[in-house]
């Protein structure tokens, strides 16, 4: 999606309608602020305000996101390039994330063992020591599940048996047998059980 594009047509919608970003904003109930962030391709409607603006400026959900007015006998063309041009930057921001998760893996580690290190040589066995080393623990632990959680919401889980992709509920993902972020789990298409490894999109 081209945000400076969307963010011209939005304008040029709007003075057709002859209204101000002021005018604008107070029918949405936003600030001003916001529409010309619109504007200036720096930001996208959130989605419960979305349709509102598009019953406003009389446009289609379909032409916002396409930046531009569509003929009936290209809808369906325009439908499929900006489907397609949203699932790759889906993979994309899936991707920023997959690797931020890894090296966060890899910074929590160094942190808590340079905690326990540094505990350990000038710390005196006792109730601090045992204070730090609960504390480093359970803020590790939290940014484990932390980190888990991003794992099971981007992507899909890919059955080895049917190459199926699919979702994993939370729990089921925390509690199977795993090796990094392949897990053992049922696939929803086969029911067949297998290492089901972790990618980023539906397209093979």
């Amino acid at each position: 999606m081209d945000l400076i594009k969307i963010g011209k047509f939005i304008s040029e919608c709007r003075k057709k309608k002859n209204l101000t970003q002021e005018q604008l904003a107070e029918k949405l109930y936003i600030t001003d602020r916001a529409v010309s962030k619109w504007e200036r391709g720096l930001s996208l409607p959130d989605a419960d305000k979305m349709l509102d603006l598009c019953n406003i400026l009389d446009i289609s959900i379909n032409e916002l996101f396409n930046g531009e007015k569509i003929n009936m006998k290209d809808e369906k063309k325009k439908t499929e390039e900006l489907l397609l041009s949203m699932a790759k930057q889906e993979e994309i921001n899936n991707k920023k994330l997959y690797i931020n998760m890894y090296v966060s893996y890899i910074v929590y580690i160094l942190f808590y063992l340079g905690i326990m290190m540094l505990a350990s040589m000038t710390l005196e066995e006792g109730p601090i020591l045992g204070i730090v080393i609960v504390l480093s623990t359970l803020l590790l632990c939290i940014a484990m599940f932390y980190n888990f959680k991003i794992e099971v919401d981007i992507g899909y889980y890919e059955c080895m048996k049917c190459h199926h992709k699919f979702h994993s509920n939370y729990f089921i993902a925390l509690l199977a047998p795993h090796i990094i972020t392949t897990r053992y789990l049922k696939c929803p298409k086969c029911n067949k059980w297998s290492w089901a490894r972790k990618v980023l999109s539906k397209e093979k």
